[in-house]
């Protein structure tokens, strides 16, 4: 009874974590993309004027997937790709501390990474948490 208590709460903290990562899917294409579009389309800028292209919704959409479908390689990923993002977020914000410039864009950035940084962290302890946290059984 304990032990399937236990399953039960690993696979709703996955479905969490998973949907989490959905939710920043969204997010961030709503930020990097959609709005960026919009205020050059309004502002009779070229369309791709503020857009900064990247990956990484891709990368976030297969983690949360992989969340879900719990494939061998769940682990492995969930540390590899939480370290080079949490990495990659410090590093940023380090250097954008340093000199901060609060415009619309940037203060979307940051909020959008601040998410971001969080739900890594989580993925990160929880992959760290052992064996079995990111396990079927």
């Amino acid at each position: 009874m304990a032990e399937t208590a236990q399953i039960d709460r690993q696979m709703h903290w996955r479905w969490f974590l998973a949907h989490f990562l959905f939710v920043l899917v969204a997010w961030t294409l709503f930020i990097k993309y959609l709005f960026p579009i919009a205020v050059a389309h309004s502002s009779g800028a070229p369309w791709d004027s503020h857009v900064y292209w990247d990956l990484w919704p891709v990368a976030h959409l297969w983690l949360g997937w992989a969340l879900l479908r719990q494939p061998g390689y769940l682990r492995t990923l969930a540390i590899v790709m939480s370290v080079v993002e949490i990495v990659i977020i410090v590093t940023k914000f380090a250097l954008f501390l340093a000199e901060p410039d609060w415009d619309i864009w940037r203060t979307n950035w940051f909020v959008n990474k601040v998410f971001v940084l969080t739900c890594f962290i989580l993925v990160l302890a929880t992959a760290l948490a052992g064996p079995r946290a990111l396990s079927a059984q």
